[in-house]
């Protein structure tokens, strides 16, 4: 526990720490989203995205962390128990019922577009109150609008294609 990170902080602590465990819990949702659509995706540029999913679900797994850290520094607990992760989280996982690289992009996309609505939404109750929450979660809201563009783009790229085969 973090005595002066809790001292210096101008929010209330547990209203923070209850955002930052609900983006917690969905980095984790987000990381296996990714990770198990890199393993059974199908369909044209596979690999690509494949890649992409996989590099995604890294950073995802990153961002955890750094919240974790932030929970325990601000005196709260992180989402200890897999099983409320779903129910504390917003943003919520999408199995990849439907292989196709286009459905687990667009999926994909509605997560990102949903997370990076979780960071900014962080980041203007903290911005002036919780200056290293603010950071982090400016951090991380950076990092998704990336991936939200990088997911578009796929898809655009893969339309254009369809487009022009027939």
């Amino acid at each position: 526990m973090g005595e002066m990170a809790q001292k210096i902080i101008k929010i209330d602590k547990d209203e923070i720490v209850k955002e930052l465990n609900a983006a917690f819990a969905e980095e984790w949702l987000a990381y296996y989203q990714y990770w198990v659509g890199a393993q059974v995706a199908t369909g044209p540029m596979r690999t690509s995205v494949t890649e992409e999913f996989e590099e995604h679900a890294n950073e995802e797994l990153k961002h955890a962390k750094w919240l974790s850290e932030r929970i325990i520094q601000l005196g709260g607990t992180p989402v200890l128990d897999p099983e409320n992760w779903k129910t504390v989280a917003n943003c919520k996982y999408d199995a990849p019922l439907d292989p196709y690289v286009v459905t687990l992009l667009q999926q994909n996309l509605i997560a990102e577009r949903c997370a990076v609505a979780r960071y900014q939404k962080i980041c203007d109750i903290t911005f002036g109150k919780d200056y290293e929450t603010y950071r982090i979660s400016a951090k991380i809201l950076k990092e998704e609008l990336e991936h939200e563009q990088e997911i578009g783009d796929f898809i655009d790229d893969i339309d254009i294609t369809v487009k022009h085969l027939k």
